[in-house]
């Protein structure tokens, strides 16, 4: 009786090596941009209640510039900007005279985490009328971030 040796060739190793070597090239670079895209969220996230706050604080005092310390948001997004929720983008207050009723709210993305990464949408921006616009660095984007 001749008994066949059991157990893989190193050919066949080969081609599952390489067949898996393959896959990943392909898996991974989309695995990684939808890591990106569903992290996009957080800009979202922040946008919407820095602009809720600010709402809020208009409502109070009739201006989203009030005496400084009567509405800690606009204070803090005049200054220093604020953190998103999952510390991925800073918000900060792009442009408009938040005085006399305008404000566009802008989400950039911190430069330490993977966002930064993130090449379709670099930035996000809220105004004070609900208008929604992302960008590729500084041209409107194409990709439908929001």
């Amino acid at each position: 009786m001749i008994s066949k040796p059991a157990g893989f060739t190193l050919i066949e190793v080969l081609i599952t090596v390489a067949i898996v070597g393959v896959l990943a090239g392909i898996v991974y670079p989309s695995y990684l941009d939808m890591v990106r895209k569903s992290n996009r969220s957080d800009a979202k996230v922040a946008l919407s209640d820095v602009a809720q706050r600010m709402q809020r604080c208009f409502t109070a005092h009739s201006t989203y510039k009030p005496a400084a310390g009567t509405c800690e948001v606009v204070d803090k997004v005049t200054s220093t900007g604020i953190t998103s929720p999952e510390g991925f983008y800073t918000i900060s207050l792009a442009a408009g005279d938040h005085a006399q009723a305008k404000y566009v709210l802008k989400a950039t993305p911190v430069a330490s985490k993977r966002q930064a990464s993130d090449s379709k949408c670099t930035s996000f921006t809220l105004d004070q009328a609900g208008v929604k616009k992302a960008y590729t660095n500084s041209t409107p984007s194409t990709e439908n971030c929001w």
